[in-house]
């Protein structure tokens, strides 16, 4: 059938635009720095860049129109004229003297005068102005940086989610795996049910969510993840895939999203990973090939096999039947 649109994309990206907010806008301006860490890296550096020069030029005009209105552009610096700073001739040497001073360097060249008070407060207005912003776009970019959405990139789900028993019940289960050799420390998942469903009373639901049982109770959904790893619903009177059959699954529209947290052992930050299944994604009566053999020593990770599946007797019947 026709792939039809999803609610999170395989590679877990939400496919929700927030449109015709009004007034409400000005809420991101009020956590701009959140906004800047949130936009993509092109924009990043782009304000990146521009922040810099513009503060750069404005602050090498301040120094050159200091030297402009105390007439030290005009005269000879010498030991008989004492300017507000030494070799400061254009806007050329404003501004080499400005990126030695914000940036310290200190060639020793052009050098504030102790007869110049306003470049005194322009100094310590440029020392306070540039500590601001190099730690306000520093900071920054240094999260974005270490943002771990990168690291939810080696964290693998099977391609497709299947239906068969598993000690004699009737199971939905898929595959999740760590590509990495540093684990997950407390890693959980969770399933949610993505559902259109009309109510007694009337009210159309059109993405009604519905939590799926991986193990709340049992402490199953906490994972030790350093192999790969079958997640398995038990498909019971309280699960809403009760009557759900072979037949049945052909006609139904639902999606299973599921969500698996942790955090990074190398850098101690929270990480997720999504990743969705629709109903043409799920299937009856298979199971997930074996991807573990054990070696010399040691246990070795196949995956080449780790989407293949194969198929098993599995009764056509939903649990109720």
């Amino acid at each position: 059938r026709r792939e039809r649109q999803r609610f999170v994309d395989k590679n877990g990206r939400c496919n929700v635009q927030h449109g015709n907010l009004g007034g409400e806008s000005s809420r991101y301006l009020s956590d701009f720095f959140t906004t800047l860490v949130d936009l993509k890296w092109r924009w990043n550096l782009l304000i990146f860049l521009l922040t810099y020069t513009v503060a750069w030029l404005v602050m090498a005009s301040m120094w050159w129109g200091i030297a402009y209105l105390r007439g030290d552009l005009h005269q000879a610096h010498g030991d008989s004229y004492s300017p507000c700073v030494a070799n400061v001739y254009n806007f050329p040497s404003a501004f080499l003297f400005f990126i030695e001073t914000e940036a310290t360097i200190g060639y020793g060249h052009r050098y504030i005068t102790e007869r110049c008070p306003e470049g005194i407060v322009l100094f310590l207005f440029q020392s306070l102005l540039g500590s601001i912003v190099d730690a306000f776009l520093i900071g920054c970019m240094f999260i974005k940086m270490s943002q771990p959405k990168k690291r939810a990139e080696t964290l693998m789900f099977s391609r497709a989610a299947v239906i068969s028993q598993r000690d004699a019940k009737l199971c939905l289960m898929f595959r999740v795996g760590n590509l990495r050799n540093s684990h997950m420390v407390s890693a959980q998942i969770r399933c949610k049910l993505i559902k259109s469903r009309q109510t007694p009373e009337g009210e159309f639901l059109p993405l009604d969510q519905c939590e799926l049982d991986v193990g709340f109770g049992t402490g199953a959904d906490q994972l030790f993840l350093v192999s790969p790893l079958t997640i398995c619903h038990e498909i019971n009177s309280e699960s809403p895939f009760f009557c759900l059959s072979q037949r049945s699954l052909r006609s139904e529209q639902f999606e299973i999203v599921v969500i698996l947290e942790g955090i990074v052992e190398t850098t101690g930050m929270t990480c997720q990973a999504r990743t969705s299944y629709t109903e043409d994604e799920v299937l009856w009566g298979h199971r997930f090939l074996p991807v573990m053999s054990l070696e010399d020593g040691f246990f070795r990770v196949d995956y080449s096999q780790f989407h293949a599946t194969f198929e098993v007797p599995t009764p056509p019947y939903s649990v109720k039947e």
